[in-house]
């Protein structure tokens, strides 16, 4: 059901439309937690290291649909606000066009350069096979990804966030018990773990596809539609290369990150990655939220409702900072047993890795979820050089830092510390941001 966010009060509205995107991603990076958990108790630490390794230059193709998902959201939240129905169906028909093409041309990218990527961040020899072959799978299911990212942009913009929900909860579930048949019961190995996420992410992608057109088709229109606009696919992409590029640049920052961890051998990375995996989690669900909140301030802007703009931002600080209290309390105090849960020796090296990684990170969850809602209204009102500065700096930092206490008494240790360096200093620069809009300059701007 499409859902007007430009009317009632702010903290409710936001309630209501962002626990379902929230609820929604948790379930989606259960494909990873499930890949993480399987690899490690059913096969083996260095399958567990490999699914790992290979996670990191996957961010890089999910960086794409990531940008195309927040490029076509924003501006159809904008078109919804303003009530453009008809632009509205052109920005989507275009978006899958442009996204198409674009998808099939990472994809022969990736195939034919997945050596190489592998190689790039010192891929240990005992685990190059198994993540190229993980990392060749999940190159073919690259559409699916893509077009499902987009056709949750597209629910999103519209204010139905339980939708596409429903389609990962299933999608998710199914991928737990393909990923143990697969692995098991078959033997496949890190084949079998790979197989398992591209088979339920097809069928999450080809639902969401089907449901977002028919969708579309329901919303009533006067006139021609036409099917595509460089105009649009214009204004998207003023969103969405920015995306992409912040994304990427953020994904090759974590690959340098992950050569440095790399040279610790493959017990360090088994840790890292399973660490990794709940960290991502929890930090992906709250970029979510944010761009839940992105969809929130597009619509009151197509609607010239800036006052709600700030009444969100204020919304949305509480609702993830009430949000981050039992993840700080089950990952810092709980960490060791899930993290356990991950590894087929629970007491050796990689578990305290992993604790650590978390003891060290969580502390600052409560100042990376004000970084995110900044995000998420800087990408509503389309600031998007505001926007990548802070995430740019704190990318920076990270991999500077992490090159530096390496090579110290620290160790692996300084890796970790530099997250909080990064994540304090990026909050900071983001919250000034957007908290001093010229909004004369934004509604001058209007779509």
């Amino acid at each position: 059901m499409n859902k007007d966010l430009t009317v009632g009060k702010p903290g409710p509205i936001l309630w209501r439309f962002c626990l379902p995107l929230f609820f929604s991603v948790i379930f989606q990076q259960l494909y990873n937690i499930a890949d993480s958990f399987v690899a490690g108790k059913f096969i083996n630490n260095d399958a567990l290291a490999a699914v790992g390794n290979s996670y990191e230059i996957t961010l890089i193709f999910l960086a794409f649909g990531f940008g195309c998902n927040i490029g076509c959201s924003v501006i159809v939240s904008e078109l919804f606000g303003e009530k453009s129905y008809n632009r509205l169906k052109t920005a989507v028909y275009t978006t899958f066009i442009s996204s198409g093409i674009l998808c099939g041309t990472l994809m022969l990218l990736g195939i034919l350069f997945s050596d190489g990527l592998l190689a790039l961040i010192n891929t240990p020899e005992n685990i190059f096979a198994d993540s190229k072959l993980y990392l060749d799978i999940y190159l073919l299911g690259l559409p699916f990804i893509f077009f499902y990212n987009i056709s949750n942009g597209i629910f999103s913009a519209l204010g139905d966030s339980k939708t596409p929900s429903i389609f990962l909860t299933c999608s998710s579930l199914a991928n737990i018990a393909m990923d143990i048949y697969f692995v098991a019961k078959l033997k496949l190995g890190v084949a079998g773990v790979a197989w398992a996420t591209f088979i339920c992410q097809g069928m999450s992608c080809i639902l969401a596809v089907i449901f977002v057109f028919r969708r579309i088709k329901a919303i009533e229109t006067t006139g021609k539609v036409d099917l595509f606009s460089k105009y649009l696919l214009g204004k998207m992409a003023a969103v969405a290369v920015p995306t992409i590029l912040q994304q990427s640049f953020i994904s090759v920052g974590n690959i340098i990150i992950q050569s440095v961890i790399n040279s610790f051998g493959s017990a360090v990375i088994a840790g890292y990655s399973a660490a990794i995996k709940l960290n991502n989690m929890y930090v992906t669900a709250l970029t979510t939220i944010a761009n839940g909140i992105s969809n929130y301030t597009a619509q009151n802007i197509g609607a010239g409702k800036y006052h709600r703009v700030k009444e969100g931002f204020r919304a949305g600080v509480i609702m993830t900072w009430i949000i981050c209290l039992p993840v700080f309390i089950l990952y810092f105090f709980g960490g060791r047993s899930i993290i356990s849960l991950f590894l087929e020796n629970p007491t050796g090296q990689a578990l305290e890795v992993g604790l650590l990684f978390l003891r060290i990170t969580t502390p600052f969850y409560f100042m990376i979820s004000v970084k995110l809602v900044s995000d998420g209204i800087l990408r509503g009102t389309q600031l998007m050089r505001e926007f990548m500065t802070g995430t740019l700096i704190d990318l920076t930092m990270r991999v500077i830092l992490s090159e530096l206490l390496a090579r110290t008494a620290l160790g692996a240790t300084g890796i970790w510390i530099s997250w909080p360096f990064g994540w304090i200093v990026a909050t900071i620069i983001s919250t000034h941001y957007s908290r001093h809009i010229d909004w004369d300059v934004i509604k001058q701007r209007k779509t």
